[in-house]
């Protein structure tokens, strides 16, 4: 990025190549629709391109990139009417016959569904924190607070998405946490 603040205008397709599938998982999982998604995600590279200059040395790209991310997500959101895609849930894939692999796939289904019935807050920061694999510090720098604070507020979403999944999924049982984490990267 500091190449393309420089000048350097053709290093930008090599970020898009990079990075640009982890921004189109993240507007997948953050509202739910496809197209939606990759018209997001093609944003934030014009806006990156846009404003390179705010950019500097000492920036964390991925912080960086995710702070522009959230703004484009807001400013679409700012542009809905009254029908929320947050409300809807995403939709099933195409199913493969095998046993194993329908029950994981309706796991799965589950498991985005619940991500998306969460407060937008807590959604976000468990796509951050488990999906983008982003450290804590880093998602501390992108919502302006404290690592202490991105700590707990992960493990209350964690603990809201467990409750959600338990009751989308008819489960009774208290669900295990390493269990929970393992579902949540594997998606």
């Amino acid at each position: 990025m500091l190449a393309v603040k420089n000048g350097e205008v053709d290093q930008f397709g090599e970020l898009f190549e990079r990075h640009h599938h982890r921004l189109f998982a993240f507007f997948y999982r953050m509202i739910g629709d496809t197209s939606a998604a990759d018209d997001l995600a093609q944003e934030v590279f014009v806006r990156m391109l846009k404003y390179r200059n705010g950019f500097g040395p000492e920036s964390q790209f991925r912080a960086w990139m995710y702070q522009i991310a959230r703004n484009v997500r807001a400013d679409f959101l700012g542009k809905l009417q009254s029908e929320s895609l947050l409300s809807r849930a995403a939709p099933d894939d195409i199913r493969i016959a095998l046993p194993d692999l329908l029950e994981k796939q309706e796991r799965l289904s589950v498991l985005q569904r619940a991500l998306l019935a969460l407060p937008e807050e807590k959604r976000e920061l468990l796509i951050l924190a488990r999906y983008e694999e982003l450290k804590y510090d880093a998602i501390a720098a992108i919502f302006q607070i404290e690592v202490g604070a991105v700590k707990v507020r992960i493990h209350r979403a964690l603990r809201e998405l467990r409750v959600l999944f338990m009751k989308m999924s008819g489960e009774e049982k208290k669900c295990d946490v390493k269990k929970s984490n393992r579902i949540l990267r594997t998606t």
